[in-house]
């Protein structure tokens, strides 16, 4: 690390030669490919766009002029330049560095930014701030292509394009999203990069269109319309920005060059740039989507190297989800799937494998993927959309409008819902109860386990009704499995053991750690039940009653207290005028930042144990050793 240990910030690249930026890059990666061994994150996308990030911070004047990233998976290298090289090992971790942009974390993150489809909208907020006040600084956005399929991303397109401010975007065209790429653009952007020299085309069907301008203006518009055939980069053109580009993204001497032409041009600015993802690092660059976001791993071999750990021998949820609604689907030929861009994530890599024609991926674009779905239910499909819970918050109003209001039987399966663990805030699902049990008309449930997962997407999917289902990331309980999945009854919870002292109703994946809460208060001499309610909406109210009657109750849940199953508890024990005594238990409001699942479910009380011990305090009595 010759070069890096004296990179303080970007004042000390500028100091160096383009000669010397190619061997900085390779120290940078060389850092990125060590941390990220230790503790897993964004590999394949930090690797790629590294060369880009060096140049950009070589020619713009950082902090002082704005880099905004889309996503923020992509930036590792743009936190190792800007002063952060000596917490890089702590990146992901409790405590650490964020795997995504943070305002709070450095003057040089602009704009914070865990999902896609942001940095064009946040900088043209930023360009415009900067004209109002007078001020000089440049504005850039490296938006990656798999962003561009977001519909905010040309929602911000065409107003830059209107405002016709001085911003630059950079088009990171690392020629795949998260998995490969899909839709339109990706079916553009590979054509502009078999036209050979782009900007020879372009003056060429710049000499042929002028031979329309003794036909008039009209005329002319029209055939600059055709343009498009002759010039894919047009379509960047038609929406008011200067296009550049392909550029060779790891010729640093050249993106360089470029980069100090583009930077002093009026108005927008695209200038398209093409990375590999994985670059410099062998495995990452063979296998990228398996690295895009990478566990531990051994960084001789590129092998994942997971400790084993309780019940490591049970499937993931998603892997359940996955395989039951290949199943279902098997016996029911009006089942499909729809993803936003992670088949692999959610587990529909196996449904679009089996049942290709039935499989639609629409990018990253949550809202318009709901109501396509709503779509496909409205002429007699049975749409299953498989989105991360966080993400989902993006699709709130397409779920009321298109699908509620409709009265459409949709199935939203909400995939890494509650607690997620080191991607922290941006992606933790625990706000999804609060948002989607205020819409009528709509079933929400989460299963205890994976075999409960398997009954409830077989009950979505035959209860006729908008349903929407939730559950975690990662490993199941190890719990036997049911030979196949059948409907449960809406609305009905079911009781595992009942106590005289009091008894939780915990929902989704705490109804297991509830259970290990009450053996240790009965072994402490308080007498605990538990309850799996199951469905949040419609809740189980008979169940309820029948419990509440018995003594004081507990909620338990890895959702957002503001809101969540607690409150649609406590407001029915209001309106049914029943008052016994409540504790809720589930995440705070506040923000939950990043760390191991177990950090997380210990610092906010969510472990059996601090589960035990809140409700035996709350009891006002001693819970003994046993707690």
């Amino acid at each position: 690390m010759e070069l890096l240990k004296n990179i303080r910030g970007p004042e000390d690249i500028r100091k160096l030669s383009v000669e010397q930026l190619p061997a900085l890059a390779a120290e940078v990666r060389k850092l990125i490919v060590e941390g990220v061994s230790r503790t897993g994150g964004h590999l394949a996308s930090s690797l790629g766009a590294t060369d880009l990030i060096l140049a950009l911070h070589y020619v713009f004047d950082t902090p002082r002029d704005r880099i905004v990233f889309d996503t923020g998976h992509q930036a590792y290298a743009h936190k190792i330049l800007t002063g952060r090289a000596d917490r890089f090992r702590t990146i992901r971790t409790k405590g650490g560095l964020s795997g995504f942009l943070k305002r709070y974390e450095s003057e040089y993150d602009a704009f914070g930014a865990g999902h896609a489809s942001t940095a064009l909208s946040a900088a043209a907020g930023m360009a415009a701030a900067r004209d109002q006040q007078g001020a000089s600084h440049r504005v850039v956005a490296v938006v990656a292509d798999g962003a561009m399929t977001g519909g905010m991303a040309w929602e911000a397109m065409q107003n830059i394009g209107q405002l016709r401010t001085d911003l630059l975007v950079v088009l990171n065209d690392n020629q795949m999203f998260i998995s490969q790429r899909v839709g339109r653009l990706g079916h553009i952007l590979t054509k502009l990069l078999t036209l050979g020299t782009v900007q020879d085309a372009g003056r060429k069907a710049e000499l042929f269109l002028n031979r329309f301008q003794f036909w008039g203006k009209q005329a002319l518009r029209v055939a600059k319309r055709a343009r498009v055939l002759f010039f894919p980069g047009m379509i960047f053109e038609e929406m008011g920005f200067t296009y550049f580009g392909p550029v060779d993204g790891h010729n640093l001497s050249e993106l360089a060059e470029v980069l100090g032409y583009v930077k002093g041009l009026k108005g927008p600015v695209l200038l398209h740039v093409v990375t590999k993802k994985g670059r410099g690092y062998e495995p990452a660059e063979d296998s990228p989507t398996e690295f895009h976001g990478a566990p531990k791993f051994d960084v001789r071999t590129g092998e994942a190297k997971k400790a084993p750990a309780a019940g490591a021998l049970a499937p993931t949820f998603t892997q359940v989800f996955g395989r039951t609604l290949v199943e279902l689907a098997g016996k029911d030929p009006k089942i499909c799937a729809i993803t936003a861009a992670m088949p692999e994530g959610t587990g529909l890599d196996l449904f679009r494998d089996a049942f290709p024609r039935r499989y639609y991926d629409v990018g990253i674009a949550e809202e318009h993927a709901v109501t396509f779905a709503a779509g496909l239910a409205a002429d007699g499909m049975k749409p299953v959309a498989a989105i991360y819970s966080s993400f989902m918050q993006r699709a709130f109003d397409q779920v009321q409008h298109d699908i509620s209001l409709q009265k459409l039987p949709v199935v939203i399966a909400m995939d890494r819902a509650g607690v997620v663990g080191e991607d922290g805030p941006t992606h933790h699902g625990v706000f999804d109860l609060g948002l989607f049990r205020m819409v009528p008309d709509v079933v929400v449930m989460a299963p205890a386990d994976e075999n409960e997962l398997q009954h409830m997407l077989a009950t979505a999917l035959s209860c006729g009704r908008p349903a929407l289902l939730r559950y975690p990331r990662g490993k199941g309980f190890g719990v036997e499995m049911d030979p196949e999945p059948k409907a449960l009854p809406i609305g009905r919870g079911r009781v595992l053991s009942r106590g005289r002292d009091l008894n939780f109703l915990a929902i989704g994946n705490r109804v297991h750690p509830a259970l290990k809460a009450a053996g240790l208060l009965r072994a402490a001499g308080v007498d605990a039940g538990v309850a799996d309610m199951r469905f949040v909406k419609p809740l189980d109210e008979e169940l309820i009653r029948e419990l509440a009657a018995a003594g004081p109750l507990v909620t338990a849940e890895d959702n957002s207290l503001a809101g969540g199953f607690g409150s649609a508890v406590l407001e029915f024990l209001n309106s049914a005028d029943l008052q016994p005594r409540l504790l809720r238990l589930g995440i705070p409001d506040s923000y939950v930042e990043q760390g191991k699942p177990e950090e997380l479910y210990e610092e906010i009380g969510l472990t059996p144990e601090k589960m035990a011990a809140a409700a035996a305090s709350w009891l006002g009595r001693r819970a003994g050793a046993a707690v």
